[in-house]
């Protein structure tokens, strides 16, 4: 009893804090007496949720949790030494690159500015041993390309060309001489790669046979044909061309050197997606290059499908990159976005489409986490990296749908960033073989029986 006439006491002295103006309102309203009566009736736990209430609750703005994608912590079971390149290359994408991201996707231009910058974080050829390169994890690596497509999925698809398949093409097939001349140049980024396979008339068939043509006349290749949608190449130092010699129709790998007579590339316009990266069409006329600059150990596609092999697992982690920028983006911007009178991060059918992404993304995560683990165990096959690449690039679009559907009219603003991720999504879906091909791959492995045409 003491306790509510207390209580009771608090009531009154607050409606007397009152100043006679609102008082007088008030009473135009409510009927104070009527008030009164009710509240002396109340249970002394009604009376503390209404005081608490009028207070304004407890004072402090309730903390929300942090957005983050990583649910099931797979980051902790990095190495310590892992930990701190994931936060090195995570700090640089938010100091340097997020707030330069959408200008240049809009501009279609490249900032070039940053090729140093990102040189400093020793990250180039991560899994490569020897050569100036650090030697790591391929785990670490596939980490490294969630973080910086989390952010822009372009500089990710930057990265990956110059690490993976063009370093990749020289560390697998060159000679030591080649190993030894490029990939300490390129893994300081003082050399910039590209990787040219895919061709104007030639994407999904290339095991089947390229168009682009080589021929051996004396201690030269001539090489002859285009090849399209090359990243990085309208200002790359170097460039892998494949192509189908026409005396064995074996592919070869050949080092074409920008300045090379015969070889021109023209930059691709009008991108809807990865608009940052640099694709270029090359076109290659009696374009000689020295037998010293062919590929000493490239003498079949089976070679040139090592480097994607690698490079496949490489694009699924990309993918689930983009599904958690675009969730974490999502999950921000609901807690922020206000509709009657509350974020609509409260409301049941926002965390629906909240849970069902992040399940997708962890489902993704865990899959590309195994699959690494296979590629440092030397366990991965072809058909490991090619359902990873199928399963995420559709997840990831899922995911990027449903934010943009959260996001509401501002989704197809650019500077919300979602728009970013549901266009560079289409492209990771697309490239490095697109859904059919690597189901097929997965098909044959899994029956035994070959349904390629």
């Amino acid at each position: 009893m003491k306790n509510l006439m207390q209580s009771f006491s608090n009531i009154k002295s607050l409606i007397k804090s009152i100043d006679f103006a609102k008082l007088n309102e008030l009473s135009q309203k409510v009927d104070l007496n009527e008030m009164v009566g009710v509240v002396s009736q109340m249970s002394e736990g009604d009376l503390a949720k209404m005081m608490k209430m009028m207070k304004g609750g407890s004072g402090k703005k309730r903390e929300l949790p942090a957005v983050n994608g990583d649910f099931y912590s797979l980051e902790s079971t990095l190495q310590p030494h892992e930990k701190e390149i994931v936060l090195k290359v995570r700090e640089f994408m938010e100091k340097e690159i997020r707030p330069i991201a959408n200008e240049y996707w809009n501009k279609g231009h490249f900032p070039m500015h940053i090729i140093p910058k990102m040189a400093e974080l020793n990250i180039a050829g991560l899994t490569y041993k020897g050569y100036g390169c650090p030697g790591h994890s391929a785990l670490l690596e596939g980490f490294l390309a969630m973080e910086m497509a989390r952010v822009d999925t372009s500089m990710s698809t930057f990265f990956g060309v110059q690490s993976g398949l063009a370093m990749g093409s020289i560390y697998v097939c060159g000679s030591e001489e080649q190993k030894l001349e490029w990939l300490p140049k390129m893994q300081k980024m003082t050399v910039i790669g590209a990787f040219g396979l895919t061709e104007p008339k030639v994407g999904s068939g290339v095991a089947g046979g390229l168009t682009t043509t080589c021929k051996r006349e004396g201690d030269e290749w001539v090489i002859n044909g285009q090849k399209k949608w090359i990243g990085n190449a309208t200002f790359s130092d170097i460039t892998i061309i494949w192509a189908r010699d026409l005396d064995d129709q074996q592919v070869k790998g050949f080092i074409v050197r920008k300045d090379n007579p015969g070889f021109h590339a023209e930059k691709i316009e009008n991108k809807m997606a990865l608009r940052t990266v640099q694709n270029a069409l090359i076109t290659m006329k009696d374009c000689r290059v020295p037998e010293s600059d062919r590929l000493q150990n490239a003498n079949s596609f089976k070679d040139t499908s090592e480097i994607l092999r690698m490079t496949r697992a490489g694009v699924a982690w990309q993918a689930v990159g983009c599904g958690r920028g675009a969730y974490e983006a999502a999950l921000k911007y609901t807690n922020e976005r206000e509709q009657f009178g509350r974020p609509i991060a409260g409301f049941q059918l926002v965390q629906d489409l909240l849970v069902t992404m992040l399940g997708d993304l962890t489902a993704m995560q865990t899959m590309v986490y195994r699959l690494s683990k296979m590629q440092d165990t030397g366990e991965l096959k072809d058909e490991h990296a090619s359902l990873a690449k199928v399963f995420c690039t559709l997840r990831m679009r899922t995911i990027v749908d449903h934010s943009r559907e959260l996001f509401g009219g501002n989704g197809i603003l650019l500077e919300y960033d979602i728009a970013r991720f549901v266009a560079d999504a289409e492209a990771i879906y697309s490239y490095e073989g697109t859904k059919e091909i690597n189901s097929l791959i997965v098909g044959r492995a899994i029956t035994g029986h070959s349904a390629f045409v």
